[in-house]
């Protein structure tokens, strides 16, 4: 079994559904501290002059420390009509404008409660399922493992790997700086790394804008397009 863990990110890029392309089973990695200025409240966009823009979820003033799964949205803003209106930017010249509005407006619209990370694998998963991806999924924080004590960040993916039986660990290209390849070479785990190709697609604007949020994608690409796309990786 391939298992990829990621943290749950807004409408993320390409990339992180090329690992659930890739990977057998998904874990959304629910329980570390939340990182301001991160892609879990917020992802890129494009303006009409082609110029990546953030859409954001506000959230609630909470103490530094605190998980992802325990963020609140901030729902006394209107932030989801502001993100309504950053996508009729794409209206005139994305040929899917209409169909991929719609989901996101469906998406958010029956978003219940206030918890960032359940919007996040809420929507996650459905984005998934749109496109055809073929991935088991499973939030850290509701699957009781029992793993070993934790002494370092590249132990965690470990030690759910291990509980998981999982036979390959898959990490995007960033985690290569701190993970120990040692570490599960002796627990017989295979550790590889994928590496998204970001394969251009027409964006309309005179120029490539790359690893804008998935729902970009969704604008000008027809869903075999967005098959291919994720399917453009290298394994490292």
């Amino acid at each position: 079994m391939k298992l990829a863990i990621m943290q749950p990110y807004f409408f993320p890029y390409v990339g992180y559904f090329s690992l659930m392309e890739y990977a057998d089973r998904f874990v959304f990695f629910d329980t570390p501290q939340y990182i301001s200025r991160g892609w879990v409240n917020r992802n890129r966009l494009m303006t009409t002059a082609g110029d990546p823009v953030y859409m954001t979820v506000p959230i609630r003033k909470m103490p530094r420390e605190t998980a992802i799964n325990e963020i609140m949205i901030d729902n006394s803003q209107n932030w989801k009509e502001k993100i309504y209106g950053q996508l009729t930017a794409y209206k005139k010249r994305a040929p899917y404008f209409k169909q991929t509005t719609e989901l996101v407006r469906d998406i958010l619209d029956g978003s219940a409660g206030d918890s960032l990370s359940k919007l996040n694998i809420l929507s996650t998963m459905r984005i998934a399922k749109e496109i055809g991806i073929d991935c088991a999924f499973d939030t850290f924080s509701e699957m009781d493992l029992a793993i070993s004590e934790v002494h370092a960040p590249d132990e965690w993916a470990l030690e759910i790997s291990k509980a998981m039986g999982a036979e390959t660990y898959v990490n995007p290209p960033g985690g290569m700086e701190f993970f120990d390849k040692s570490k599960y070479d002796r627990a017989g785990i295979a550790l590889e790394y994928l590496k998204s190709n970001l394969k251009p697609y027409v964006q309309r604007v005179g120029k490539w804008v790359p690893a804008l949020s998935i729902i970009d994608v969704m604008m000008f690409c027809t869903k075999d397009e967005i098959r291919d796309i994720l399917k453009d990786y290298t394994i490292l």
